[in-house]
């Protein structure tokens, strides 16, 4: 029981699974499609396995894997966890790829997440140029954790994951929201404390 306690709140999100369990390999992808890295501990393939089962079964987990933990505290099994899931859309757990995402929208004044094949990317670039501001560019489709930070913004409230344009590190939106801002007189002053002088 001490050992189960112990791995399930060394990480933010930890997951007892068996290689074999066909459930465990599904909420294992869901995390993952979450933008989440949980900590996995395969019950058959760890010497107090058995053990442990006992325990996550003591613990009320029925069956005994998947057997998943969030911040410490058990949440169920796999259908807890997709109840969970589908009632809230999201699991509110600590995200690798939505901390980098909010991490490197803060790092300079004007960040757009852009894909190089995008052409409303390539215009919004252009648009904040042209207003004197020298927008800090992160390429999506050429980053390994593209997919991940796409799910990241779309959680983050992005109709569509490229372009995203922060500002001081909020999100101002997709070229639609940026365009309107624009039209109606309100971006040049958002802009103002990055822009560059102008020739």
């Amino acid at each position: 029981m001490d050992r189960v306690r112990d791995l399930a709140s060394k990480k933010a999100a930890v997951i007892f699974t068996k290689s074999s369990c066909c459930m465990c390999y599904s909420i294992k992808t869901l995390f993952y499609e979450l933008g989440a890295s949980p900590a996995i501990h395969e019950l058959d393939q760890d010497p107090y396995g058995r053990e442990m089962e006992r325990a996550l079964r003591g613990l009320g987990c029925d069956p005994s894997v998947p057997a998943v933990f969030i911040g410490g505290r058990f949440v169920g099994s796999s259908k807890d966890v997709i109840s969970l899931h589908v009632v809230q859309q999201t699991l509110s757990i600590p995200s690798v790829n939505m901390d980098k995402v909010t991490r490197l929208a803060s790092e300079k004044g004007v960040v757009v997440f852009s894909k190089s094949s995008c052409c409303l990317c390539y215009a919004v670039t252009i648009l904040f140029q042209e207003l004197g501001v020298t927008p800090t560019i992160h390429e999506i489709d050429q980053d390994p954790e593209g997919r991940e930070m796409e799910k990241a913004l779309m959680r983050l409230g992005c109709n569509a994951p490229a372009p995203a344009i922060f500002v001081g590190g909020r999100l101002v939106g997709s070229m639609n929201e940026v365009m309107s801002l624009h039209l109606s007189g309100g971006l040049v002053p958002l802009l103002k404390p990055y822009q560059t002088v102008l020739n």
